[in-house]
C-alpha cells in the first residue's frame, strides 16, 4: 500500500483554524491526520509539502521508518513547525494502517488498556462567585477533574492589561474558596498558561493553604528545566506541563529530574502515535501519568482517544473546548467522538474511526489569526 498523494487543508472552524492532512494511498485507503500548531498553520503546510517530495511511492505501513526519514532527513532536526507537520503525518499513516489491517489504531498499538477514557473538563470563568457556582454545576454533573483558567483571555491583535499581582491575588483566594466549597474528592487544577516568573509562581501557590490544587499547569515557561527546579524547592502542587514539548528529548529533560507529575503531551504536535508512545513509556519508568491536551478538532480527539486506550499511565484527556455551531462539525466530521457519561468509549471502527466531508472542507476558507496579546502594566509584552 504505497503513497500516492498527501493532501493539507486549513480553514476556520468554531474559534480557530483546523489544519488537517489527507494521506491517499494506491489502494483507495486514506488517512487523515491533524497538526496543532494553532496560528502558524501557513509554515506546517509547507513543511509537509518538503515532505510530499519524498514520501510519493514509499509504503504506507513502515510508519516507523518514515518518521525517523522526516525527522533525521535534514540537518535541521526537531522543531516546533517540523514536529507539527510530521504529527498530522504519522497520525494518517496510522489511520490509513488501521483501514488496510481492519483494526483500530489502539490495536497497532499494543490494544486497549481500559474500557473508558476519563476525561476532565475546564471551567473558563473569570474568577469570583460565578466561578464557584459554575465549579459546583459542574461537581454535580459527575465531573471528577475540574480545571480553571485565570480569566485574562483578551482579544486577538488588542493589548490586554495583564496585572500579575491582581492576577495571583484574584485567583488563589477563589481557589480557596472552590476547594472549600467542593470538598477533598473533587482533582482541582489552574491552567497559569505560563504567565508567571519563579517568584509570581511561587507567591501564588504559597498564598493557597495546603492541598487547595492537585496540580498546576504551565506556571512558568518551559525552556529552563533550571527555572522548574527552583520552583520546585518553592512549592509542593504537583506540575502538569508539556503540551509545549515536541519529543522524547523535550521531555526526558523534565522527566530525569522529576519536574512533572502529569505529561500534557499533544499528540499533533509531539510526533504523533509514534512518538507520543514513546513518550509515554519515558513517563512511565517515572511513574509520571499522562494528563493529554486535546484542544482542536474531532481528528485530533479521536487521536488522543486510541493513543489512550493504549498507555497504561492515563491520568486523564482535556475535554476539547469545540465552540460555535456544532452542527458544522457534525457536517464535516463524521462519526466524531461523543461525551458519555462524562468520558469517551472505546472505539471498534477501523483507523481513527471518524471522517472528513473533504468535498464541504474545499469550499471553506482560512483566515489569519493570532493569539491574544497581553501587556504588562507598564506596557511591555508578557504571555498570552
Amino acid at each position: 500500500m504505497n503513497i500516492v498523494d498527501i493532501k493539507t487543508y486549513a480553514f476556520w472552524l468554531g474559534f480557530r483554524n483546523v489544519c488537517l492532512v489527507k494521506v491517499e494511498t494506491d489502494e483507495g485507503i486514506y488517512g487523515w491526520g491533524e497538526s496543532g500548531l494553532s496560528g502558524r498553520e501557513k509554515a506546517v503546510i509547507g513543511a509537509i509539502e518538503h515532505f510530499k517530495q519524498f514520501l510519493i511511492g514509499r509504503s504506507a505501513l513502515d510508519i516507523g521508518a518514515l518518521w525517523q526519514e522526516l525527522y533525521r532527513s535534514h540537518y535541521f532536526e526537531g522543531g516546533r513547525v517540523l514536529a507539527a507537520a510530521i504529527s498530522a503525518l504519522d497520525i494518517a499513516l496510522h489511520d490509513a494502517c488501521g483501514k488496510h489491517l481492519k483494526v483500530p489504531v489502539y490495536q497497532l498499538l499494543g490494544g486497549k488498556q481500559r474500557n473508558s477514557i476519563p476525561l476532565f473538563v475546564t471551567s473558563a470563568l473569570d474568577f469570583g462567585p460565578a466561578f464557584v457556582d459554575h465549579l459546583l454545576q459542574l461537581q454535580s454533573d459527575g465531573w471528577q477533574t475540574i480545571r480553571a483558567t485565570t480569566g485574562e483571555h483578551g482579544v486577538s491583535h488588542r493589548p490586554t492589561v495583564f496585572d500579575v499581582r491582581k492576577s495571583i491575588a484574584k485567583s488563589s483566594h477563589w481557589l480557596t474558596q472552590a476547594r472549600e466549597a467542593l470538598g477533598s474528592e473533587i482533582m482541582l487544577g489552574v491552567d497559569y498558561h505560563h504567565r508567571l516568573s519563579v517568584a509570581e509562581a511561587a507567591s501564588f501557590c504559597q498564598r493557597m493553604p495546603a492541598g487547595t490544587l492537585d496540580f498546576i499547569e504551565e506556571p512558568i515557561r518551559d525552556e529552563s528545566p533550571a527555572a522548574y527546579q527552583a520552583l520546585r524547592t518553592m512549592v509542593d502542587i504537583p506540575f502538569a506541563i508539556g503540551e509545549e514539548f515536541t519529543s522524547k528529548w523535550d521531555f526526558s529533560r523534565y522527566l530525569e529530574p522529576l519536574l512533572t507529575q502529569f505529561a500534557r503531551v499533544d499528540i499533533c504536535n509531539a510526533g504523533g502515535f509514534t512518538e507520543a508512545m514513546k513518550i509515554a513509556a519515558l513517563c512511565e519508568a517515572k511513574y509520571v501519568d499522562m494528563m493529554p491536551h486535546n484542544p482542536l478538532s474531532p481528528i485530533c480527539t479521536a487521536a488522543s482517544i486510541h493513543y489512550c486506550a493504549a498507555i497504561s499511565n492515563l491520568a486523564s484527556l482535556e475535554l476539547s473546548p469545540y465552540d460555535g455551531d456544532m452542527s458544522e462539525f457534525d457536517r464535516i466530521f463524521t462519526h466524531r467522538p461523543l461525551v458519555q457519561a462524562n468520558g469517551f468509549s472505546i472505539p471498534t471502527d477501523p483507523g481513527l474511526g471518524v471522517d472528513v466531508n473533504e468535498q464541504l472542507i474545499k469550499n471553506l476558507s482560512f483566515k489569519y489569526w493570532e493569539p491574544p496579546r497581553l501587556i504588562k502594566p507598564d506596557g511591555s509584552y508578557t504571555n498570552w
